[in-house]
């Protein structure tokens, strides 16, 4: 009967340890860029994050509720049903390039990125966003709106940026799958350095 009892008491401690592991969760918010469209299901960003903050031992776990071919506002409004569900302490927000290829107004955008960083702030999370740019052939005007969305927002919000997603490889055709939008899995390390820069201090 001891024998039973103790057995009890030790898995309630390890379902104890198991629920407490974990000080808060990273919700990465994104489109295909996030989602892994058209890897391997262990070579996306996201994935490769989750190693690195185990590596590091930081007590946060991943989320990846990335979505291929999302918008901002499909990320709009999908998100206020995922901030309840898994009370994220750290939202990154990866959205706004599908807007861009079907040029959509970046007004519009920005407004729907602006709703989701208060709800992600009104929520208790810390918030980092993932900026994108367009290619030339969009136009003077449209690109250079585009890409200052991302940077007015950052700056009016004070919340941690990373300027561009693609950093460093966008001019290098082998780092893109044949559609020449979604990056190899060669790529995804490079996509997280980028990204860890800004994430690590709000990991603290």
């Amino acid at each position: 009967m001891a024998i039973r009892a103790l057995l009890r008491l030790v898995l309630a401690s390890l379902m104890l340890a198991g629920t407490s592991a974990f000080a808060g969760t990273v919700l990465v918010w994104g489109d295909s860029l996030s989602a892994g469209y058209g890897l391997r299901p262990n070579e996306a960003w996201p994935i490769l994050l989750e190693q690195r903050i185990g590596e590091s031992k930081l007590p946060h776990k991943v989320i990846n509720a990335s979505i291929s071919g999302e918008t901002t506002a499909g990320g709009r409004s999908r998100l206020p049903a995922a901030l309840q569900a898994y009370k994220p302490s750290v939202v990154i927000i990866e959205l706004g390039a599908n807007d861009g290829l079907r040029g959509l107004p970046a007004s519009a955008m920005a407004a729907n990125l602006q709703a989701m960083i208060d709800a992600s702030k009104q929520a208790g999370a810390k918030v980092l966003l993932i900026g994108m740019r367009m290619p030339p052939n969009y136009g003077p005007d449209y690109t250079s709106r585009f890409e200052n969305a991302f940077l007015d927002l950052a700056k009016a919000n004070k919340t941690r940026l990373v300027p561009f997603m693609m950093e460093g490889f966008a001019d290098k055709r082998n780092y893109f799958q044949q559609d020449g939008i979604h990056p190899v899995a060669d790529a995804q390390p490079v996509i997280l350095d980028t990204i860890w820069q800004q994430l690590k201090p709000l990991l603290r």
